[in-house]
């Protein structure tokens, strides 16, 4: 039987990812092991590979083989684009994609104006804007804290992830308008779904199970 291959997103992801799993009978206990510079992480018992990428790195190992299972963001799957099957919301991670900016520049939005645009995931908000609302945009990609923009005046608005919104309402800024819901969700290589068909849909009915409790 041949391994089945997961990369997980590093951090609080691949954590709780790993808790779920847990309740499902799927362990690994090298990954538990403190200081461990291990890159691959093997349960031979039940032939898994585990490894730990940066998030959006993820859906590529997926898209390419490298790994036949992914657990990322939705952001990041809707950013990256790549060639994968989303299985499963898996509940966990949830928070919201939302166009933010000062009240005053909320007209602009529904008067369709062309502002600039300042966000870190410029493929989600290029959708948003040129699919959805049909509003010609011009879109800034920046690394950093994105708040920053609205404020000196980079951009009428953003386009990021909100949590519990504490960071806009702390610099005056509110949601606008929300793009869509996030949370993690489980991704699958296409030929693995095939290949693997059976061991992929039992470990998805036994998920599917325990995050439906």
């Amino acid at each position: 039987m041949r391994y089945l291959t997961f990369a997980l997103g590093k951090g609080r992801l691949a954590q709780e990812t790993l808790e779920l799993f847990e309740k499902v009978g799927i362990t690994c206990e090298e990954m538990k092991e403190k200081g461990s510079r291990k890159l691959i992480f093997v349960n031979e018992e039940l032939k898994l590979r585990f490894f730990l990428a940066k998030g959006p790195d993820v859906p590529t190992y997926v898209e390419y083989g490298a790994a036949d299972i992914g657990v990322v963001g939705k952001d990041t799957i809707l950013e990256e684009g790549r060639k994968v099957h989303e299985v499963l919301d898996l509940g966990f991670g949830a928070c919201k994609m939302c166009v933010c900016g000062f009240r005053e520049s909320a007209p602009l939005l529904v008067h369709h104006e062309l502002i600039r645009v300042a966000t870190k995931y410029p493929n989600i908000a290029k959708d948003y804007f040129y699919n959805q609302k049909h509003q010609t945009v011009e879109i800034i990609k920046l690394n950093g804290s994105i708040e920053l923009a609205p404020i000196v005046g980079l951009s009428e608005v953003i386009v990021d992830i909100v949590e519990t919104g504490s960071t806009l309402r702390e610099n005056g800024l509110e949601v606008l308008e929300e793009v869509c819901p996030l949370s993690a969700r489980m991704i699958v290589n296409p030929v693995s779904m095939r290949l693997e068909s059976e061991r992929i849909k039992n470990l998805l009915m036994r998920l599917r199970a325990q995050v439906q409790i």
